[in-house]
């Protein structure tokens, strides 16, 4: 079920709704809106012998607080007072729709977006609350039975935020529906997400705007213009590849931003087959594709004042008697030639023919998402997403847009000296670089590609989807990209 979400302005005791949600520190001082509800002072009574706990975590829902219109007052646990942040704001909102999820909450009114967060102002708040709030409430219902499809819906359907600010609010249910769209298409079982349907998505999608518009390439041209690295890695596949290419026109004569998201819908690994496990979750190996669709999808539900290009090559890696192999020597619409060392090493070979095929937008700036390397999440696990880039002032513009919205990533080196790992005899790059840096040799390998773009990479195998059989896509990073397409728009430096 889809959260509405509005804003309030009036004070919280008079509104109509079925909860009003406040905070307690565990110091157990109260949040302005819960002293302001606390007329008869029953809720400090509760804070202060420990009935209400502010510890991180914890939630108590109180019921007929005198002075209240609201039938029931939530206090959410917020932790230590000084160390209250980021991080613990967002898990505030989490925490609320957890606590609200089943039961007989159909609508809800959020005070916690009144606290001061260090370094970010109301508008954050208000957006922010939306982005977390519509991730807690996700329900993967597209394959599930009618039993399991009315058992998943949520109790909360409408959340109210306390604020003034509807740029703000709008602002947040654009990016929450382009991190939605990620989740949904990262979710899906590879059996309907393949590359047809990934293009049938990005179709419907531009076919709702006005100023957006979609081009789809088969692999008829895809040979014509060359792309022989992206059409090896698909031959082994009964589910054809396409080349997804959408535009966003809001920008006048401005050269565009260009994301190109790595949309490998199934990975066997091919002839050097998955057999040390995890198999079972390479559907999320087009979560690079899905990021980059969903942030098409908030900038256009933004109306970001930029243009913007997203190029998703859509390709199966499966294997038959047709399927490429290891020494194999391919050549990419570059003109460079490849040695194939492992052919389980597939995402950079589409991903190169997609990032020479973007030079021709001649970008602004041009970066790749990928779930591209074990060695990134080895390094990083889940928590940061990999960056790369030779261009400081695009890696620091990367940078803070993630550290802004907490959709994190961390630098890692792209130095001359990796590319030595990547040398054949019989190619002009060989396709893996060794057992050690495995991350790094990947964005270097993507690097030879780029020459002349002012370029980034994202490497999102830990950040994209959770771990084991329970696991899902995290939609991330489209908060970051987001952001970063906003700062853009907005003009802002470098940070």
């Amino acid at each position: 079920m889809t959260l509405e979400f509005t804003l309030n302005h009036a004070a919280p005791a008079a509104a109509g709704t079925d909860c009003i949600v406040v905070g307690a520190f565990s110091d157990g001082t109260l949040t302005p809106a819960a002293q302001a509800l606390d007329a008869e002072g029953r809720l400090a009574a509760l804070a202060t012998r420990g009935d209400v706990s502010g510890a991180t975590g914890r939630s108590l829902l109180l019921h007929d607080l005198p002075g209240v219109a609201a039938p029931r007052v939530l206090v959410i646990g917020l932790g230590d007072r000084a160390k209250f942040g980021v991080p613990q704001y967002l898990k505030a909102v989490a925490d609320t729709v957890r606590a609200l999820r089943t039961g007989p909450v159909k609508q809800a009114l959020f005070t916690l977006s009144e606290l001061e967060v260090s370094g970010r102002d109301a508008a954050w708040a208000v957006r922010q609350a939306v982005v977390a709030a519509d991730h807690a409430a996700y329900r993967y219902l597209a394959t599930l039975g009618p039993k399991n499809k009315k058992r998943n819906e949520t109790g909360l359907a409408a959340l109210a935020i306390q604020g003034d600010d509807e740029q703000a609010l709008a602002q947040g249910k654009a990016i929450a529906a382009g991190v939605k769209f990620a989740r949904e298409l990262g979710n899906l079982p590879p059996n309907i997400c393949n590359p047809a349907y990934v293009a049938e998505q990005a179709q419907a999608f531009a076919a709702r705007f006005e100023g957006a518009e979609a081009e789809i390439l088969d692999e008829t041209q895809m040979e014509a213009l060359g792309m022989g690295a992206l059409l090896a890695v698909a031959r082994g596949s009964a589910n054809r590849p396409r080349l997804v290419v959408l535009k966003w026109n809001g920008g006048g004569d401005a050269r565009p931003f260009v994301l190109v998201g790595k949309g490998i819908t199934f990975d066997t690994g091919g002839v050097n087959l998955k057999t040390q496990g995890g198999i079972e979750e390479m559907k999320f190996d087009m979560c690079g594709a899905a990021a980059v669709l969903g942030t098409f999808v908030s900038a256009v539900g933004l109306q970001l004042p930029i243009n913007l290009v997203a190029i998703v090559p859509a390709v199966e890696n499966a294997i038959d008697g047709n399927a490429y192999r290891p020494s194999d020597v391919i050549t990419s619409m570059s003109g460079r030639t490849i040695e194939v060392g492992n052919t389980d090493a597939e995402g950079r070979l589409i991903l190169c023919d997609a990032l020479t095929y973007a030079e021709r937008f001649k970008p602004q700036a041009l970066v790749d998402v990928a779930t591209l390397t074990g060695a990134c999440m080895v390094a990083l696990g889940r928590y940061a997403s990999g960056l790369m880039s030779k261009h400081d002032d695009l890696a620091d513009e990367l940078l803070a847009a993630g550290e802004g919205v907490f959709d994190r990533a961390w630098r890692l080196p792209l130095w001359d000296e990796y590319q030595t790992l990547l040398e054949s005899n019989f190619a002009d790059v060989y396709n893996i670089g060794g057992r050690w840096g495995g991350a790094i040799t990947a964005g270097c390998f993507l690097a030879r590609f780029v020459e002349g773009q002012r370029w980034a990479h994202l490497d999102i195998a830990g950040s994209a989807s959770g771990d084991g059989k329970m696991g899902m896509a995290t939609g991330r990073p489209v908060g970051l990209l987001s952001q970063w397409l906003m700062d853009r728009a907005a003009g802002a430096p470098a940070s």
